[in-house]
């Protein structure tokens, strides 16, 4: 390494180094901002005027929220610099008209151009249901029987995912009872049907089920009053127990209600909702960027997140044991409250931070042997769940919404092989996990990424774990995933990918240039043994000269996915987080 390179890392390793120091709560965590999209933010409204707890304050900052975040072409979109979305703009367009804004000529334009709200998903005509501005009648039907089938059913509500579970029973209830709070309003202009509602005649079975579901719901809120610490669940769980009767001399409701305070962002004049936070998550990945980055294991910053880790460890059993009832509880989840979905991305990232701060030997073989206990079938690893592959769920007509199903991904997989590879006990576990892992790589030598965008995400979640597995740097999986880096690096050394690349093949590895994705393959190519390739050079040369003078850095793409191409996701602190973690390790291998 010479002098002028050594020189260059070092001043970009401090800098972000004392910023990611100064982030840190006093509590020991770090939780960057998860933004989303309009949905949430139009969403709050609805559900606010649904429980009679609008203001005017709340219509203000929540137009000034939707106005700030629509396009030039008065359309809405999922991400930064995405295409029109319909069912967006149709939440965003009768947010606005319910605080009283016009939304604008073109947004209307556009609405009833892509067909209006008879073209949109279910979850808005669903909302839209609840304003009175289109007949439930004229919504599929979702069976709140499915609460009572059995987890051994050939149909529960065990084979979708956790995330979409956890929303179906609630908004199962709400089709069922089809409540009605209308509002002075009319969106007949966006193809609305607005009209009188009466309660619907239920058979002894359905109010049996509502029961049933009822009983579910109540049972699996969380501490701060969340369901599983994510908005869809959440806001249901609370739809459905206000269309149930139940106000807020409910406790359950209450504590829902008032758990909400904490997943605003209020700016004064603007307000918008987290969809969820990721606090285990963002501290475990700064914890691994600031050992990477020279920080020793007994900093009194690193003792402190060690502290706060260790006291989220999951220590009861949740969903996951449905399937895997001999278990033992362990590992981590993404939120501050969350005993219910623990995770194997989570867990894997927190054991691997702990191990580096040589702290929690116990906490991290329980979360070890939770991980391993969590592998599918076929050799992978999902985030919560073993074996939800049940693909056929997207032929139902309600799943019309993204992802219903939690099957193995080679990202989760690489990073569950990463955190067992080198612990002993576990070799079974990693000779399958790794044949899974090499059997997913694509022709084109990179992996997909479930939960980030995407062959540049996946790429660099796999090749760690090569290596972490002990395979050569000449092994031919190593070769091709640097073969496709270098292919689609972009001419200033930088990486980056379209969102869209979920859908078209030709995108892969291709966009604009972004600190986490740069950094992405810079981690791919320092563990596949090219840490003093051109291209790494290059991605580290743009990484650097992009860092802002407080050693932060820029980034308003989304590179975080929640459902591929219907639910993305800003993570604020990936800019900083990855970049650190990928110049520390390209320093450390140059030093060799």
């Amino acid at each position: 390494m010479s002098v002028a390179t050594e020189t260059r890392l070092d001043s970009a390793i401090d800098a972000a180094t004392s910023r990611l120091l100064e982030l840190q709560h006093p509590g020991g965590w770090w939780v960057g901002e998860l933004e989303s999209n309009a949905t949430m933010i139009a969403q709050h409204l609805f559900w606010h005027h649904v429980l009679g707890l609008r203001t005017p304050e709340l219509d203000r900052k929540i137009a000034n929220e939707l106005r700030a975040r629509q396009r030039d072409d008065g359309t809405w979109s999922i991400w930064f610099e995405g295409p029109a979305d319909l069912s967006t703009s149709v939440e965003a367009y009768a947010a606005l008209r319910l605080a009283g804004v016009d939304p604008g000529e073109q947004a209307r334009e556009y609405i009833r151009r892509e067909g209006g709200i008879s073209r949109t998903r279910i979850f808005t005509k669903c909302f839209l249901a609840l304003l009175g501005q289109w007949p439930w009648s004229r919504i599929v039907p979702i069976p709140v029987e499915l609460a009572l089938l059995p987890p051994g059913a050939p149909l529960s509500i065990y084979n979708f995912s956790c995330w979409a579970r956890g929303t179906f029973v609630p908004l199962s209830v709400c089709r069922a009872l089809q409540p009605v709070r209308g509002a002075d309003l009319d969106l007949q202009e966006i193809g609305a049907r607005p009209g009188g509602s009466s309660r619907p005649l239920l058979s002894r079975m359905k109010r049996v089920a509502i029961r049933e579901a009822e009983r579910w719901v109540r049972d699996h809120q969380e501490a701060d009053g969340s369901w599983g610490g994510i908005q869809p669940p959440w806001v249901w769980s609370i739809l459905m127990l206000a269309s149930l009767g139940h106000g807020f001399e409910d406790e359950t409701l209450r504590r829902a209600v008032e758990g909400w305070e904490g997943f605003t962002i209020d700016e004064g004049d603007r307000l918008r909702p987290e969809a969820c936070q990721s606090p285990v998550w963002d501290t475990g990945l700064a914890v691994l960027a600031l050992r990477d980055s020279g920080l020793a294991p007994e900093h009194p910053a690193l003792a402190r997140a060690a502290d706060w880790l260790l006291a989220e460890e999951v220590k009861v059993k949740g969903d996951w044991a449905v399937r895997k009832p001999d278990l033992a509880p362990g590992g981590w989840a993404f939120e501050f409250e969350n005993d219910l979905y623990p995770d194997v991305d989570d867990t894997t990232v927190v054991a691997l931070a702990l191990r580096r701060c040589h702290r929690g030997h116990e906490a991290v073989e329980r979360g070890l042997a939770w991980t391993a206990g969590m592998q599918s079938r076929s050799g992978g690893w999902g985030a919560f769940d073993v074996d939800n592959e049940a693909f056929w769920l997207y032929k139902l007509p309600f799943c019309d919404f993204g992802k219903v199903t939690d099957e193995p991904s080679a990202d989760v997989t690489a990073h569950a092989l990463e955190a067992l590879a080198p612990e002993p006990g576990y070799e079974r576990e990693v000779e399958r996990g790794l044949h899974w892992l090499l059997e997913e790589q694509e022709a084109d030598g990179s992996w997909f990424g479930r939960w980030g965008v995407n062959h540049i995400y996946g790429t660099a979640a796999a090749l760690p774990a090569l290596e972490a597995c002990g395979i050569d740097p000449a092994h031919p999986a190593f070769r091709r995933a640097v073969a496709w880096l270098d292919s689609v690096q972009n001419e200033d050394g930088s990486f980056g990918e379209d969102i869209r690349s979920y859908a078209d093949p030709a995108r892969r590895g291709r966009g604009a240039g972004t600190p986490s994705q740069t950094a992405w393959a810079l981690l791919a190519y320092v563990a596949a043994g090219e840490a003093e390739s051109t291209a790494a050079g290059r991605a580290a040369d743009w990484i650097c000269t992009a860092q802002r003078l407080n050693g932060d850095w820029e980034e308003n793409h989304y590179t975080g996915t929640g459902f591929p191409l219907d639910f993305m996701i800003r993570y604020h602190l990936y800019r900083l987080h990855f970049p650190l973690l990928a110049l520390g390790r390209l320093r450390e291998r140059l030093a060799r």
